[in-house]
């Protein structure tokens, strides 16, 4: 398996894009892995304490077959890793990784590390479009271009509820990085896009830094690296990647 190292300025985390197959097909994905356990929180798999975690490239015939059966996709894909289900978290996406985008910013002894990908071909205005997927009792969906994801890293010890309102800051930061570059919806062009409605993240805490930080808004200095460096990452990756399609 070929493999191209990220470089991160975060000590005890390794970052790397793997060249791998996946059913026949041609993917890469994104793997972190950390010298210990860390707590996660994922928009997709929640709360874990976990080794590592990872965004995965499906090409397009590969995707439209997992989305049909995403629980069958997510037991198999981990083995394919060599790693254990219960000690991996990861995302995945029609964006390729080649297209990833990486923005470290600090204060002091803070420091946050942003790893994004993105594309906009299924871009969303929340609260405004409608949707036509729908999960069935047996987790498959019933009828995916873009997504954007976001892994999170910092050195700081983060409480849950840190974890959690960090998953808002880089939200509204993504949302701003769309706006700048006057990202329109896919369903209504006429609106600006808030998001995919396929995006996902990973919030990884650390453990430096002495007692747990409790508040990670925008008011905050870690709120403040959290958001800049997902917004300038977002906007990148998304360039990246549409550049990469034309």
């Amino acid at each position: 398996m070929k493999k191209r190292e990220i470089k991160l300025k975060l000590e005890d985390v390794k970052a790397e894009i793997l060249y791998h197959t996946f059913q026949n097909f041609e993917v890469n994905t994104l793997l972190v892995s950390f010298g210990e356990k860390r707590r996660i929180l994922s928009t997709w798999d929640g709360y874990r304490e976990v080794s590592f975690v990872a965004n995965h490239y499906q090409p397009p015939g590969l995707s439209e077959v997992t989305m049909m059966d995403y629980p069958s996709f997510e037991e198999k894909f981990p083995a394919v890793l060599g790693i254990p289900r219960g000690d991996l978290s990861f995302l995945s996406t029609a964006a390729n990784m080649e297209n990833l985008a990486v923005c470290e910013q600090s204060y002091q002894d803070l420091m946050v590390s942003c790893l994004a990908t993105g594309g906009v071909g299924n871009a969303l205005r929340s609260g405004v479009d409608g949707a036509n997927w729908l999960e069935q009792q047996d987790g498959k969906f019933v009828k995916a271009l873009g997504t954007i994801n976001i892994i999170l890293l910092t050195n700081a010890n983060l409480s849950d509820g840190a974890m959690a309102r960090a998953i808002i800051t880089a939200t509204e930061a993504k949302t701003a990085a769309l706006q700048d570059m006057d990202a329109r919806s896919s369903v209504s062009p006429e609106n600006q896009a808030t998001g995919t409605g396929t995006d996902n993240m990973i919030i990884v805490s650390g453990k430096e830094l002495g007692r747990p930080i409790r508040y990670t808004g925008g008011h905050s200095k870690i709120g403040e690296l959290i958001g800049s460096s997902t917004k300038q990452a977002v906007a990148e990756a998304i360039k990246k990647q549409e550049s990469s399609s034309k």
